[in-house]
């Protein structure tokens, strides 16, 4: 009798008891699979930890730490896309270091700078305009700059919640979830841990207590308050780009390229003028746009 023979009858066995209780084995599966993943990603990070503490960074550059490039812009995080924007902005000299390491505040990007660990991109803007001596906004009335950083705060605190739940939890694409993970099995990880654990973020913070039609109904009511205000300026405050433009295109960013949802048709077909914004943004500040991005998963970023 050969060994598969003699297994048949386990193999029956184990089959049934699969049938009579699929919720629990598709539990235990899900919590080995995620065990297994959690391993992966905590060596991975121990490792660079590891590389970083050999690694000296040249003096007074700006070592922008991110989660690396996206399909079709610079990053998922638009918070990258926004400092790495304030970087070109300012011609203060970066070089990009992409992996999963977070920063102090267990948040992406953070930078490195002179040997200083610094986390939160709003921090880190204000620690380079203070050490640098940068100010973007030197032209700008104060009235000017109150507008300013209420836009900033509407993209920031609002803005970025509906894009958060929306891609993550109540219309999640599984060719953009497979696109960006770059592994099998991504849209069951996605699902089974990553989903849980932005839905709860996001009932605690509000937005995911919406019903997805609620949440179009805010998202159009910040756009269009975005739109209004921009009117025929090339820029959020005139015909000069200024600091908090790096927010607003920050998170526009992954509405307009990186967002395949509801919400990207609402912006597409209903505000014109923040998409032109956002090309003329690209255009200004990102002439190599093409070169940091994998171009929809079909290249490696070159920059």
């Amino acid at each position: 009798m050969s060994q598969l023979t003699q297994l048949t009858p386990y193999l029956d066995e184990l089959k049934t008891f699969y049938n009579n209780h699929t919720t629990l084995c598709r539990g235990i599966i899900a919590s080995l699979v995620g065990v297994r993943v959690l391993k992966w990603l905590r060596a991975g990070v121990k490792k660079r930890q590891n590389d970083k503490k050999r690694k000296e960074y040249p003096q007074d550059t700006v070592i922008l730490h991110h989660i690396g490039r996206g399909p079709y812009a610079p990053s998922l995080v638009p918070f990258a896309v926004k400092l790495e924007t304030y970087l070109r902005m300012a011609n203060i000299p970066y070089k990009c270091e992409h992996g999963y390491e977070k920063s102090s505040k267990h948040k992406y990007p953070w930078i490195t700078y002179n040997g200083e660990d610094l986390a939160d991109s709003s921090f880190i803007i204000h620690f380079l305009n203070q050490h640098l001596k940068v100010n973007l906004n030197s032209w700008m009335t104060d009235e000017q700059r109150a507008v300013a950083t209420a836009f900033q705060r509407l993209v920031e605190d609002d803005l970025y919640w509906i894009l958060v739940v929306t891609r993550w939890v109540n219309e999640l694409n599984a060719d953009f979830i497979r696109l960006v993970m770059g592994f099998p099995l991504a849209m069951f990880f996605v699902r089974t841990f990553m989903t849980r654990h932005v839905r709860t973020m996001c009932w605690a913070q509000g937005m995911g207590r919406h019903s997805q039609q609620d949440v179009q109904q805010i998202a159009r009511k910040d756009l269009t308050a975005l739109s209004n205000y921009l009117g025929k300026k090339k820029f959020l405050m005139g015909d000069k780009a200024c600091e908090e433009d790096c927010a607003v295109f920050g998170q526009l960013s992954q509405i307009y390229w990186q967002m395949p949802s509801s919400i990207n048709t609402i912006f597409k077909d209903e505000f014109p003028q923040l998409v032109a914004y956002c090309e003329r943004m690209k255009d200004t500040y990102w002439p190599d746009w093409k070169e940091c991005t994998t171009q929809g998963g079909t290249a490696e970023a070159t920059r």
